[in-house]
């Protein structure tokens, strides 16, 4: 790598501050098709009465549990915005705009999730009102636009925050838009944690007791816990995933912009910023061109249409705005570094830069056939998952977990091919070759529209379904149409979540180059220049180190914890809300009969205190572990404990998602009519496969990804700091921030285990 001292002349000017202007407007396009398609979605029918009184019941529920959350969040993004401005920066004025940054990343996170579950708890009762009326084209459509509002605002967003911070600090946005995406992922990981308890405690509740206990349906207006549950699809898979999805885009323009500036000069902080204004245009033509035709099996033949037009459109345009812009070779750049132009051979820029896009579209398309394959209905993994129920319980859980770790190898391999092919474009250069592998993660997110499309397509269909059920107004048909569409809904949802783990790596990946860039630069600025060569070949990142394997033991180990925490959190939760619908059932026995109407409420309530309660410990950890081991331990066990954390996650996100998938699925398969259909012996199997794999699917699995994009973030900014703090002088100070690290983290685990969840009557 080389010191940011050597790229002082790298300017943003002249043509490509126009471009920059212009992929600013692009930006704005983007909320703007927002806007229209968001009207298109209000101007569907809403249903009946009692349709409209069950959505609003939602709405209220979702509305109430965001605002408590962002309020509860707002405290950590106050202590964040401080300390920020404490950390090392070449000026005042760096450290405040990343500060400032910092905030509006936070912001824009919220907005979009916000804007997602807002959007989506008016769409799922005009969903199920299209299928009342027989209309399976206009419910597809309505479910899919919706999503596009959400992708719209998440490009548009993203790509608003960082040609800002490039037009606005020009040479120096690196620096900035590090503020920028902490604050993207440290609040998308609060949601999706605080979401993914919430959602699956209301879940696995009303599934225990209404579908196992007392045998009524899943979204039975009988079972106190359903209000609850539609809340949480909203809260968990619709916001949480939305916000989720925005950081991985503003992660991943933070490390290419970072990388590009090192590797291509002043082209460097441009390029990055067209490829997803590309992808603006790509989604919206995914999203206006997903139709459900006649000859198609199901709405996923639809979607998956959709989304590989607008993959290989993405190409195409990819292709000719590389060639357009950039040059063929390297002398031809703008202020260039000298050292890699050396590096680079006869490596021709045009080509490194295309054929890094191609290798993230292809991902992502194979990622969405790899994870359809392992998740679908009819599919062989969840048909064997499926008839694993004619033996009971045991078996489905373990034919659902054998599923999840089969397909996390070969998701594994297939990300890690993506990396590797990447790095060896670079050809001997690691700063090309870690550029690439950004560049790959940019041409994975110009599908990104589509694929937030995807995901909300699935919790709306869910919710649409529930909202049907409970009210009683869609029968016969038009009820089965809503069930085809949650079945697809399911599977949408673990592709997307496959699509977001191979997007957390790649830009992982990427940071990771750039934390080592950062270690170099800060050690140049400490004593010299030739320290930092002697730091590139003494091996300060060495595993054989006994530092550095002990740091790569504890990233693996943060992840296991971090899991742990939230199958616990929603575990406990959940048996809070069995206990609570329980005690509804024994004390008002005229809600089995219809006299009495439940108090939903109640399970609001308790979902609302405990996963904003349970969310804390989590989220200190994944903030707190990496300075103790960076302060502790030094940047050599920093950076070894961020290759850990990323290898076992990668493989542990993939396992959660897939099992849970297939798990979920498999109960439908039973509930459409195999292996002896609803209220068999094989379908109370199913059921208990399908609460096994809520929390998996839907809380720890997505939490993971936000989590090692947080913690390489947090390892990028005390960099600096860590390599001042270790000259022989201040190594006290450094192991008292380290110390004091540890001590948050024990008394948050403390705290955990201590508190219980309660129930008043």
């Amino acid at each position: 790598m080389i010191a940011s001292g050597a790229l002082s002349n790298v300017q943003v000017s002249g043509s490509n501050l126009n471009i920059t202007f212009v992929i600013l407007a692009v930006a704005l396009g983007a909320l703007a098709i927002a806007v229209v398609l968001r009207q298109q979605v209000l101007a569907a029918s809403e249903g009946t009465a009692k349709m409209r009184e069950i959505a609003e019941a939602v709405q209220e529920g979702a509305a109430a549990y965001l605002a408590r959350q962002f309020r509860t969040l707002s405290y950590f993004v106050g202590i964040v915005f401080f300390l920020l401005l404490v950390l090392p920066a070449d000026s005042m004025s760096l450290r405040i705009g990343r500060s400032i940054f910092f905030l509006l990343g936070a912001g824009f996170s919220a907005l979009v999730g916000y804007n997602g579950m807002w959007l989506a708890v008016r769409a799922n009762v005009r969903v199920a009102e299209a299928a009342r009326q027989m209309n399976g084209v206009k419910a597809v459509q309505i479910a899919f636009r919706t999503g596009g509002v959400v992708g719209m605002t998440t490009v548009g967003l993203g790509l608003v925050g960082a040609s800002l911070v490039v037009i606005l600090f020009r040479e120096d946005a690196p620096v900035v838009l590090e503020g920028f995406g902490f604050g993207a992922a440290m609040l998308a990981m609060f949601m999706r944690v605080g979401g993914g308890i919430f959602t699956k405690a209301a879940d696995v509740g009303a599934d225990l007791v209404g579908k196992v206990e007392k045998g009524i349906p899943e979204d039975d207006p009988r079972n106190p816990a359903t209000i609850a549950d539609n809340v949480g699809d909203n809260v968990g898979d619709c916001a949480g995933m939305a916000a989720d999805l925005f950081e991985s885009y503003a992660v991943t323009l933070v490390a290419a912009l970072i990388l590009g500036k090192a590797a291509f000069g002043d082209e460097g902080l441009i390029y990055p910023l067209i490829v997803p204004a590309i992808g603006i245009i790509t989604a919206v033509i995914g999203v206006f061109a997903t139709r459900l035709r006649p000859s198609d099996k199901s709405a996923m033949t639809a979607i998956n249409r959709s989304f590989f037009l607008s993959a290989i459109i993405s190409a195409g345009l990819t292709g000719l705005a590389t060639f357009t812009y950039l040059p063929n070779k390297f002398d031809l750049l703008s202020n260039f570094s000298p050292t890699v132009l050396e590096d680079a051979g006869n490596i021709n820029p045009r080509v490194l830069a295309f054929s890094a896009v191609i290798i993230g579209i292809v991902l992502a398309a194979a990622i969405q056939v790899l994870t359809g394959f392992f998740t679908e209905t009819g599919k062989r993994p969840v048909n064997d998952v499926a008839a694993s129920s004619q033996t009971g319980a045991a078996t489905v859980i373990l034919a659902g977990i054998s599923v999840g770790f089969e397909s996390a190898v070969y998701s594994a391999l297939l990300i890690a091919s993506a990396v590797f092919g990447a790095f060896l474009l670079g050809g001997g250069s690691v700063t090309l070759s870690l550029f690439a592998i950004a560049l790959a993660g940019t041409g994975l997110l110009t599908t990104v529209g589509v694929i937030v499309a995807m995901d909300t397509f699935g919790p709306i269909s869910d919710n649409a379904q529930g909202i049907a059920e409970m009210s009683g107004d869609v029968k016969g048909e038009s009820a089965q149409i809503l069930t085809s569409l949650d079945a697809v809904g399911n599977t949408t949802k673990a592709i997307t979540k496959g699509i977001a783990i191979a997007t957390a790596v790649l830009a992982a990946t990427a940071l990771f180059g750039a934390f080592t860039d950062a270690i170099k630069t800060a050690v140049v600025k400490a004593v010299g220049e030739g320290a930092a060569v002697a730091l590139e070949f003494q091996g300060v990142l060495d595993i054989a180190n006994p530092r550095n394997l002990v740091g790569l033991i504890i990233g693996a180990a943060v992840v296991f914890l971090f899991s742990g925490l939230a199958v616990n959190a929603v575990s406990r939760a959940a048996g809070a809300v069995v206990m609570e619908v329980r005690n509804q059932f024994r004390l008002h026995p005229g809600i089995m009969n219809g006299t009495e109407k439940p108090e939903y409420g109640r399970v609001v309530d308790i979902c609302t205190r405990d996963s904003l309660r349970e969310l804390v410990t989590p989220g200190l950890l994944a903030v707190m572990a990496p300075i103790a081991v960076g302060f502790g331990l030094g940047v050599g066990a920093l950076g070894a404990y961020l290759a850990g954390a990323i290898g076992t996650g990668t493989l542990m996100a993939v396992f959660l998602s897939n099992s849970g998938g297939a798990w979920d699925n498999a109960k439908k398969m039973v509930e459409d009519g195999h292996y002896g259909g609803k209220g068999t012996e094989a379908h109370a199997a199913t059921i208990v496969g399908d609460t096994v794999g809520d929390p998996f699917k839907d809380t720890a699995g997505p939490a993971i990804n936000p989590l090692i994009k947080v913690m390489n973030l947090v390892a990028l900014l005390i960099t600096p700091a860590i390599v001042s703090f270790a000259l022989p002088t201040q190594s006290s100070q450094s192991l008292l921030i380290a110390a004091g690290a540890v001590l948050i983290i024990v008394g948050a685990l403390i705290r955990n285990r201590r508190q219980s969840t309660s129930i008043e009557y």
